[in-house]
């Protein structure tokens, strides 16, 4: 879902960031809301000051987004849930969670926080725009108040739609949940009408770009729709993988055949003889099972060409770090989310400083694969 990162702060602990697809929507919607909607509602301003409403319009969304997400992220601690954080992007905002509810009442309540949230800040901004009209206070601040009261309600009806992992779409699968007792079956028909929702979108904005000639409104609803289908696939895929490898040990799916490199042979051996043969991109340099480090194709490419006959592995080898190595006894969750942060498809588990196997993102899903087969899931 998100590409590169920036953390902007902490909150009572979370850490909020923002990706880097965030910037093409707040400059999006400075645009929208400067030299169309606050003109339509409000007029008589100056440029200078549209744009300056524009400009506080878009970071008081972006804060209400902010807020929203935290209350979720509140209600979800106070549970027992853990929260990798919020992070804001292109459609909007995330509260990134560690793992599943425990139960239907902790969805529920953590997936309704969210939309009670807005509505109250909505209550909230509206009556800052009554107070201000009757004190006077300058239009273009009246006006920012009035949209923004006016967009977190639209933020909260939007979510209380019954498309996962949409807030409605989470308390639709808390109910689902109770009904049946099976949340690996609640998030699949969630899943279903989410995707069928996003599905629903697009068609409305191909529809509207075509036929109405409404560009901004059909590329929107258009883009929306495609986010909510591959989030509600994305949502259900995580969930059986954490159903599927929560518990188990990384010992579990290692190979213990390891290609290792010695220490003494020089680079162009490497290249020749483990490189070209072997195909992968990084091997672990073992003297006598003991891991001294890696090296990679990044480390053997900063060696000039003519100096590899005369520079062995052991002068260049690196220590291995936390993002390519692990224990043994390493919850299989907690690997698979080193390599989807670091995006390296293997892990070397090394137990007391020795090389004991290595763990690959193939082998896993071709478990994960072979699982959903047997078990219809």
């Amino acid at each position: 879902m998100f590409g590169k990162r920036i953390p902007l702060f902490k909150l009572f602990g979370f850490s909020v960031n923002v990706d880097t697809s965030w910037f093409i929507l707040a400059v999006l919607i400075i645009w929208t809301l400067s030299t169309s909607t606050f003109p339509y509602y409000f007029g008589g301003f100056s440029k200078a000051a549209y744009l300056w409403m524009g400009i506080t319009g878009a970071i008081g969304l972006f804060a209400s987004i902010i807020f929203h997400e935290f209350c979720h992220s509140l209600v979800a601690r106070r549970y027992g849930l853990h929260m990798r954080g919020i992070t804001l992007f292109v459609f909007g905002g995330v509260a990134e969670m560690g793992d599943e509810p425990g139960s239907p009442k902790t969805e529920f309540l953590m997936a309704i926080a969210g939309p009670i949230s807005s509505v109250l800040l909505a209550m909230g901004l509206y009556l800052f725009y009554t107070l201000g009209k009757r004190a006077g206070w300058p239009g273009p601040i009246n006006g920012v108040f009035w949209l923004l009261g006016r967009l977190n309600l639209v933020l909260a009806v939007f979510n209380l739609l019954p498309a996962f992992p949409l807030d409605g779409g989470r308390v639709l699968r808390s109910i689902l949940w109770v009904v049946k007792g099976n949340l690996r079956w609640a998030t699949k028909i969630a899943s279903q009408l989410g995707s069928g929702f996003g599905l629903f979108l697009i068609v409305t904005g191909i529809w509207l770009f075509i036929w109405e000639q409404d560009f901004v409104d059909g590329v929107w609803l258009t883009l929306i729709g495609m986010f909510i289908r591959n989030a509600s696939a994305m949502s259900y895929k995580q969930m059986l993988v954490r159903g599927t490898f929560s518990g188990d040990k990384i010992l579990r799916f290692m190979k213990t055949d390891v290609i290792t490199v010695p220490p003494s042979i020089s680079i162009g051996q490497l290249v020749n003889d483990y490189f070209y043969r072997h195909h992968f991109k990084m091997f672990p340099v073992c003297d006598d099972g003991l891991l001294l480090g890696c090296i990679s194709m990044e480390q053997v490419k900063q060696v000039p060409r003519e100096q590899w006959d005369d520079i062995a592995v052991g002068d260049i080898v690196k220590l291995c770090s936390a993002e390519n190595t692990i224990s043994p006894q390493t919850d299989a969750v907690k690997a698979l989310s080193i390599m989807n942060r670091t995006g390296n498809s293997r892990l070397m588990v090394v137990d007391e400083g020795r090389l004991v196997g290595v763990v690959t993102l193939k082998d896993m899903l071709k478990f994960l694969d072979l699982k959903i087969n047997l078990e219809g899931q």
